[in-house]
């Protein structure tokens, strides 16, 4: 009872995973700067309301909501889309905090829905994981200082910063079962197809001239032995991914192999987006490696001039917070969630 009752108090009072959770943050405007920039100089013909699928077309048709059916003009439209390339790219940056990533989060979904003949599925991950991030502090790591964070903080009384941590962490915990349950759906469902089952599904799937990488692809399903390693492998990587996280010695392994999964999906496959969004959810189990990797680079080259990995936070409420760095003993265990 006493350890429970430890580990609840660390995730009450110790906010897990914040160097990885900003990361996903960071990589998430990355990619909603991609897709705006990629397609800037065909917006008119892609997203306008007199492109390749008109305003009313648009309208009718669209079953959610879209900032884009607002109205008709042009101007408007170019006001939005410009919107979205500046949301973006403050989210990437660190600057606006959550108002700003709603804002990004809002007009992302907006365009995507104005045409989703482009997109390739890593926006779905992204509406869902988003609104996650909305609840963590996702912008105490790679975020420019402004100073507006420090002065809001102040504002905001000790007992509502205090409620921050617990919101964090559930922030991360969602995120986390959001990427697990997507790889085990993923997996599953492939088992129930007779070509995963046989392992010849890596053979079709390349050979889909969309997907297919010319001068490289062919190596691939050229040969046998990658194309059955390939089916099986994907399978069971899906399927028993989240077991490899749940174990802490093999929960950086499990996201580099997922990262180095998705690298090759964006290299033979084209599908870019998507493998950018799911790396950046597997940022967050890659949070430890993270913090430790400035001191090991300054270990392994003595040569370098010691300086702080993270800027010291805005939120008062931290410098209470016991560490290891500043010499004290932290009084409960460390978590290992994430």
């Amino acid at each position: 009872m006493k350890s429970i009752t430890d580990r609840l108090d660390v995730w009450s009072l110790r906010p897990v995973a914040v160097t990885g959770v900003s990361g996903t943050r960071v990589l998430l405007g990355f990619v909603g700067l991609m897709y705006y920039v990629s397609q800037y100089q065909e917006r008119n013909y892609l997203f306008g309301p007199d492109g390749v699928l008109p305003y009313e077309d648009f309208k009718a048709q669209l079953t959610g909501f879209s900032l884009y059916t607002l109205s008709a003009s042009p101007w408007y439209f170019q006001l939005v889309y410009h919107l979205g390339i500046a949301a973006a790219l403050a989210v990437m940056l660190g600057v606006g905090g959550r108002p700003g990533l709603a804002m990004h989060w809002a007009l992302l979904w907006s365009v995507y829905q104005r045409q989703p003949g482009l997109l390739d599925g890593g926006d779905n991950l992204a509406y869902v994981v988003i609104p996650f991030l909305l609840l963590t502090r996702c912008y105490d790591r790679f975020a420019l200082p402004t100073g507006l964070a420090s002065r809001l903080a102040r504002r905001v009384p000790g007992h509502l910063r205090a409620l921050s941590v617990p919101f964090h962490n559930l922030g991360v915990l969602m995120v986390a079962a959001q990427i697990c349950l997507v790889y085990v759906v993923s997996g599953l469902y492939k088992v129930m197809g007779e070509e995963w089952q046989d392992g010849t599904a890596l053979f079709y799937i390349m050979r889909v001239a969309e997907f297919e990488l010319p001068g490289w692809s062919h190596l691939v399903y050229e040969n046998d032995l990658l194309v059955v390693l390939g089916t099986y492998g994907t399978v069971a990587f899906l399927v028993y991914f989240p077991m490899g996280v749940l174990v802490p010695a093999l929960r950086p392994w499990a996201a580099a192999a997922s990262i180095c999964f998705h690298l090759s999906i964006a290299f033979f496959m084209g599908l870019t987006g998507f493998a950018l969004t799911m790396i950046a959810c597997d940022l967050v189990f890659l949070s430890g490696p993270l913090d430790r990797a400035p001191q090991r680079m300054r270990d392994r080259l003595p040569g370098l001039t010691a300086s702080p990995a993270v800027a010291p936070s805005a939120d008062p409420s931290k410098a209470e917070m016991p560490s290891e760095e500043n010499g004290t003993k932290p009084t409960a265990p460390r978590p290992e969630l994430v």
